[in-house]
Order: C-alpha cells, then sequence, then structure tokens
C-alpha cells in the first residue's frame, strides 16, 4: 500500500518512517512525502493515482490541505479513487464539515495516534 503523507512538518517524515518501520521492512507500506500541497499534487500528476491512500494536514501555507481535496476528488474521478484522511490540530466544526463536504474518507488529530491509524489501515 503506497501512502502520500502530505504536511508542511518535516520532522513528520521520521516520525512515520519510525511508526512504520516494521511495515516498511516488510513491503507492506511504503511511503511517499510532500511538504506542501502544490508538491502533492505534482506527485500525483507525474505518478498517475500511485497512492492508495493520502494523509493531509489540513491548515498548511499556500494550498491548504481543503484546497488539496477538492483537487484530488475534481482531479482524479476516475475509479478507484485514492482514500483521503484529513490530519488536523484543530478539532473545529467547521474545517471538519468543509473537509466532508469536499469527500474526505476520514478524519485524524494530531498528535496522530499511529495504533488508531493502523487500526484503520488493517495493519494490526
Amino acid at each position: 500500500m503506497k501512502i502520500l503523507v502530505v504536511d508542511d512538518e518535516t520532522d513528520i517524515q521520521t516520525l512515520f518512517e519510525q511508526r512504520f518501520r516494521k511495515e516498511i521492512r516488510e513491503k507492506i507500506v511504503e511511503l511517499v512525502f510532500a511538504f506542501s500541497g502544490e508538491q502533492a499534487l505534482a506527485y500525483l500528476q507525474e505518478n498517475q493515482q500511485e497512492a492508495v491512500l493520502i494523509l493531509s494536514d489540513i491548515n498548511m501555507p499556500g494550498m491548504s490541505g481543503l484546497e488539496l481535496l477538492r483537487h484530488i476528488k475534481e482531479g482524479y474521478p476516475k475509479p478507484p479513487p485514492p482514500i483521503v484522511m484529513m490530519i488536523t490540530a484543530y478539532g473545529d466544526d467547521e474545517n471538519f464539515n468543509r473537509a466532508k463536504e469536499l469527500g474526505a474518507d476520514d478524519f485524524l488529530n494530531k498528535p496522530v495516534d499511529f495504533k488508531l491509524l493502523k487500526e484503520k489501515l488493517k495493519l494490526n
């Protein structure tokens, strides 16, 4: 399963690689990182929907995670569309409702509960 992680905080890469070390070593999971919405779209355009799951922060400078979500859902309508989980440090209803309207498939709060994430991905 290829997972595209989108977050403007670059230290997230080390955290995800540590938490998914076993799954990466066993080739169950492949992680790809983009540090902006623009980088994520460029990756998706170059790799023709290779990512099965996209984990995106909502609040990022430049293109927000909500804008990225809109681009993904509009730009990649061919089945199967990638599953998009939004990650936010803010539990506000406005972002949650807007993300649902735009087609978000699931949500996680920061700090990311990796045990819960692995359960959602059926990796436990």
